[in-house]
């Protein structure tokens, strides 16, 4: 227990405290527990945890946030998953497609199909680009769209990348830093997709490379909780609180976060009804956007400027339940087509037929990206159902009158935007905090403003927790997914060990730091936060 305690009604002392119930938040606090710390998670939302991994019900019907596939290369991860969730996984087919000029395509792409649904002409204008793209690469790459036509063809870029992708995130693909494709695409090459389709075609999931070893395929397979993944966290919260050294907060936000005075922390909270809670801590680990972070820190940091510049994008869901068989097998489909605002459609009883409760519906899932306050978010429900119907019949894929209910869901900031100075204003606060507060610990995709899959926030969750037990920051969490290859490819906990040392920032960091270093600071700390 922290040596500050609580004296007061509504003050309560832990030795962490931590920001969010979401999937970092929740594997540092069940971790933190089991080694018999105590600790205090906050989560502004009053009725789920697990963030964007969380699973809404509405009438029996269960909805997940955007689709979570349970697959990590990480043993430890997976090891996690198993202990938390014993008894409710189910192995679930893979499947995804692109829809694009009324025609779907598998996603990877499979040789034959796509040439057959391209035809001859745009085929060869395809492969070409590709070729001219492989003999005269581009040298000074900046943008998504430069990455992505490097690497793929400006062919195949427009047609399988740009629309999709500015749906995604609202700006134009040359707007994007090319650290995005890097991250979530690095590894996967047009003759790689080829390869991997043609394999598929043969029946033969594996092949050796002539190297001796069996070159990576594409998973076709995944495990996934039989009632969605908020089923995890919510066995994750359960067993934290059953300890009796954890307490999750719900409907709980933070207000204020300031240093004790005796290398700890004071932190705020206020309740929906008003009232406030100090929680006392010696360590704090915030899986909180760095935007929001930065803005309730008492004094603010002298980055508060470069945090209010960082970006993200919100996302809402439109659920139709459709008296109707299945519409279509996949887990979802990638909507590649610019007539409509849809980016993805999502069916979820194909990820678990138990998130569905009458055999006779389907129910799908219409993913909308917007920014928080614009015209799709701010919409009314009723008209949001309105506008995936409509959707739905200019896609070919129902008919309106089929539709015997529907219901939204919102998740705001639930993309990390990369844009071309996120780099810079992420290094210039992570520089700070670190170096200035060894015992506050960023963690998860929004609390690192990094675009990583749940498991990767689990791991910089599981590693912020040895640093904590250590008493000194022994691993590196930055360098989870730093260097990521193709997020579906390769075999589920293949890697058994965590990574060894710390690093230190980045030589492009480094860069970065000494760009915004070069920005007149705050001045009386006038500068406010966005």
């Amino acid at each position: 227990m922290h040596d500050k305690t609580a004296g007061k009604a509504g003050e309560i002392a832990a030795d962490v405290a931590i920001i969010g119930a979401g999937p970092a938040g929740l594997t540092a606090g069940y971790l933190l527990t089991k080694q018999g710390k105590s600790v205090v998670i906050i989560e502004k939302d009053p009725t789920y945890v697990g963030g964007i991994s969380r699973t809404v019900e509405h009438e029996g019907y269960r909805f997940d946030i955007g689709g979570h596939r349970f697959f990590s290369k990480s043993q430890q991860v997976v090891d996690l998953w198993n202990e938390i969730l014993p008894d409710d996984f189910i192995q679930r087919p893979r499947m995804s497609r692109i829809y694009y000029e009324g025609k779907f395509y598998s996603y990877p792409l499979r040789a034959f199909e796509a040439l057959g649904n391209l035809g001859l002409w745009r085929s060869t204008m395809c492969m070409a680009s590709y070729l001219k793209a492989k003999a005269f690469p581009a040298k000074n790459i900046r943008s998504f769209e430069d990455w992505t036509s490097n690497q793929f063809g400006r062919k195949l870029y427009s047609i399988f990348f740009k629309t999709y992708t500015e749906k995604v995130w609202g700006m134009p693909c040359d707007e994007m830093s090319a650290d995005w494709a890097a991250q979530r695409i690095k590894g996967l090459s047009l003759w790689g997709a080829v390869v991997d389709g043609l394999k598929r075609s043969l029946g033969l999931n594996k092949l050796n490379d002539g190297s001796g070893t069996q070159a990576k395929t594409l998973l076709e397979t995944f495990r996934y909780p039989r009632l969605g993944p908020g089923m995890m966290w919510e066995a994750a919260r359960d067993k934290i609180v059953a300890t009796g050294k954890g307490q999750v907060l719900m409907g709980h936000a933070l207000k204020q976060l300031a240093a004790d005075g005796e290398g700890g922390w004071r932190m705020t909270a206020h309740a929906e009804d008003g009232s406030e809670l100090v929680i006392f801590a010696k360590d704090t680990i915030s899986s909180a956007p760095m935007r929001q972070l930065a803005a309730r820190m008492h004094p603010l940091p002298e980055t508060t400027l470069e945090a209010s510049n960082l970006k993200y994008r919100d996302f809402l869901t439109v659920a139709l339940m459709i008296r109707s068989e299945d519409l279509f097998p996949d887990n979802w489909i990638y909507i590649h087509d610019s007539k409509v605002k849809v980016g993805r459609v999502q069916n979820f009883r194909s990820w678990s037929p138990e998130m569905v409760p009458d055999k006779d519906v389907a129910c799908v899932g219409l993913e909308y990206f917007c920014f928080e306050g614009d015209g799709l978010w701010s919409m009314d429900d009723g008209d949001l159902v309105e506008l995936a119907k409509r959707e739905m019949d200019i896609l070919g894929l129902v008919s309106p009158d089929k539709v015997i209910g529907g219901a939204v869901v919102r998740q705001e900031k639930a993309y990390p935007v990369y844009d071309e100075d996120y780099a810079a204003n992420v290094a210039a606060m992570r520089t700070e905090l670190e170096e200035r507060h060894p015992t506050l610990h960023l963690v998860g995709r929004n609390g690192m403003h990094r675009y990583n899959n749940q498991d990767h926030a689990m791991m910089t969750a599981m590693l912020t927790v040895e640093n904590i037990l250590a008493g000194k920051r022994v691993y590196d969490t930055w360098c989870v997914n730093e260097d990521a290859e193709y997020h579906e490819a390769g075999d589920e906990g293949a890697e058994k060990a965590l990574p060894e040392t710390r690093k230190p920032v980045s030589p492009d960091q480094a860069a970065a730091l000494d760009s915004v270093r070069d920005v007149p600071q705050r001045v009386g700390g006038e500068q406010k936060a966005a």
